[in-house]
């Protein structure tokens, strides 16, 4: 005697399942929103270290040992901006799960209309995390 089963279900509301995807909806805004400060904080922080490094090359070379210093702590700078490539990596991963989980939540609970094209989207990441450091000086990587 053999019986199949189907998997559990969950009714819910629809008005509930529109609520959780609105939010999923406004949660990735927010994080594009947060990507592009970055990446404007980031651009400043760049153009302020390229001044800061030109300014050093037109000090006279009486100081060599003190300018040394001063690039070699601009450059560890520049570098540790990795930060903003890790964010970055985390955001739009992030995104993209929240993006999945926003249509396949429509998708399974909420009827097509009549002759409406179903929406291509995006499968929620198999990967947890892009980014495998949990801190600045976990790894080391060479920006230049």
């Amino acid at each position: 005697m053999s019986t199949t089963h189907a998997p559990p279900t969950v009714n819910l509301p629809v008005s509930l399942i529109a609520d959780v995807q609105d939010a999923l909806m406004m949660a990735m805004t927010d994080l594009k929103r947060l990507e592009g400060l970055l990446d404007h904080a980031t651009d400043n922080l760049m153009d302020r270290f390229g001044t800061a490094n030109r300014a050093l090359g037109e000090l006279p070379n009486t100081q060599h040992e003190a300018i040394a210093t001063m690039r070699e702590s601009l450059h560890q700078a520049v570098t540790e901006l990795q930060f903003h490539d890790m964010s970055t990596q985390l955001i739009v991963h992030t995104g993209k799960v929240l993006e999945g989980c926003a249509w396949k939540l429509a998708e399974e609970t909420m009827e097509p209309e009549e002759g409406e094209i179903p929406l291509a989207y995006e499968p929620i990441p198999e990967r947890p995390s892009p980014v495998t450091q949990s801190e600045m000086d976990a790894g080391a990587i060479e920006l230049f």
